[in-house]
């Protein structure tokens, strides 16, 4: 049966490393597996979406609308970007780690963090939202959130892969120098405390 998930965040929070683990945990059961990316402006703090079709030969790289089975979301504005991808029933791991956009920042714009949040709580009542960047700097870097996210999402039961299996993907994708790092922030995020709603 296909999977399709949406990875959203913003430029340097690691979508697509994290995108790229998930395609090689599948590749490595023997599912085929697409992937499409969106990077926009990504090295100046843009958006950034990846979708992955799984077991999904006959599909279209590009999830339609209210076809998102999970939804691994960096960010919480970039979450409540991603809703009419999602099925009613898709699970869900939100970063509730605000990132300012530069117009709001210069005041030239609003960023309505408490809104986002109670949107995404109501539209999906079983998500997990961490403090991703906590655990990514007690696991090290704080460019280990992707990391942190798959784990939380392996914690919660969301994900068409057992934690051995990301973790063996992840050493196919991770530098060796980084991958002890890596590990340590893919524990902290199955263990980090996600508050169900």
């Amino acid at each position: 049966m296909p999977i399709s998930i949406v990875i959203t965040g913003v430029g340097g929070q690691g979508t697509l490393l994290a995108s790229k683990i998930l395609a090689a945990a599948a590749g490595a059961k023997g599912l085929f597996v697409r992937t499409s990316e969106t990077i926009g402006m990504a090295q100046r703090g843009g958006c950034v979406s990846s979708h992955l079709r799984i077991d999904a030969k006959d599909l279209s790289p590009i999830i339609p609308e209210h076809h998102g089975d999970i939804l691994l979301a960096f960010e919480p504005a970039e979450a409540v970007r991603m809703l009419p991808k999602m099925k009613e029933s898709a699970g869900c791991v939100v970063n509730t780690d605000c990132v300012i956009p530069t117009n709001v920042a210069l005041g030239r714009g609003v960023y309505l963090e408490k809104e986002y949040l109670e949107l995404l709580k109501k539209k999906f009542p079983k998500a997990v939202f961490i403090e991703g960047a906590r655990a990514a700097l007690a696991a090290g870097d704080i460019r280990t959130l992707n990391v942190v996210i798959l784990g939380a999402a392996s914690g919660a039961g969301i994900l068409p892969f057992s934690a051995d299996e990301i973790l063996s993907a992840m050493q196919a994708c991770v530098k060796p120098k980084l991958l002890a790092m890596n590990e340590k922030a893919f524990e902290a995020g199955i263990a980090a405390p996600g508050v169900r709603w």
